[in-house]
């Protein structure tokens, strides 16, 4: 490594260490660097997390993410790109021990931001696989479309997060059972939609290499009576998926 990476290298570590060993980090006009970058961070996890933010509060909110930052650092300049491990933290973090469901809304944000990401990708047409024999559709092995994401929450995370994602309070008369969601995007545009188990044993065999076949076999198996047809084409035509 060059004088001036490991220079550098040194630099973008002090800034997350008050500890650090680097001598420019002793000086006292260092914690301007410092203080510019953490603000930087805040700012970035604060947008990219509005669901979270509306559910505990703002000062609430910001003194975790700083908490957070220190321990996982951006690493992509993107800043719109930051907060991979944010969820993870939350879960572990105990003044949220009582809010459970609160990593799984987080999760759901990193998975919206996820998928307004994506790289771009042709949809697999419905109407294409529409003029296939039953024995050609069969033997489609499509993809999982780049910009496409699911979770299976033991919780009602995706209730949880729409209510707060619109800056809404959560209806009382909520019902505590789990939820599935998909996250697509058609264009430009992010979809949350509701899935059951099946959809998600359904994607997982797919991401996995399966054919539509094999996957709906697999979907048969792990879940007796599940409308596999309904769930097939349920899933077609939500985008959710891209041509092999």
């Amino acid at each position: 490594m060059s004088a001036l990476a490991t220079f550098q290298a040194s630099f973008l570590a002090a800034l997350h260490d008050d500890d650090s060993a680097f001598a420019p980090a002793k000086q006292a006009a260092f914690a301007v660097y410092r203080n510019t970058v953490m603000r930087a961070c805040l700012d970035a996890l604060e947008a990219n997390f509005p669901s979270v933010v509306c559910l505990v509060g703002r000062e609430w909110f910001r003194a975790a993410a700083a908490i957070h930052v220190p321990l996982s650092p951006p690493r992509d300049v993107r800043l719109g790109n930051y907060g991979e491990a944010f969820a993870d933290f939350l879960a572990a973090f105990e003044p949220a021990a009582d809010l459970p469901y609160l990593a799984d809304v987080a999760r759901l944000d990193r998975l919206w931001t996820e998928s307004l990401h994506a790289a771009d990708a042709p949809i697999l047409s419905v109407d294409a696989l529409a003029a296939l024999s039953p024995h050609d559709l069969a033997a489609v092995r499509p993809r999982i479309h780049p910009a496409t994401r699911w979770l299976a929450s033991s919780l009602p995370a995706r209730s949880i997060w729409e209510a707060s994602r619109a800056g809404v309070p959560v209806e009382e008369s909520l019902a505590w059972l789990p939820e599935g969601t998909l996250i697509v995007r058609d264009e430009h545009h992010v979809r949350v939609l509701p899935i059951v188990p099946g959809d998600i044993a359904m994607l997982e065999a797919i991401a996995g290499g399966a054919s539509l076949a094999e996957a709906a076999e697999t979907c048969a198996l792990a879940h007796p009576g599940a409308p596999i047809d309904l769930i097939v084409s349920g899933l077609l035509r939500s985008g959710a998926f891209t041509p092999s």
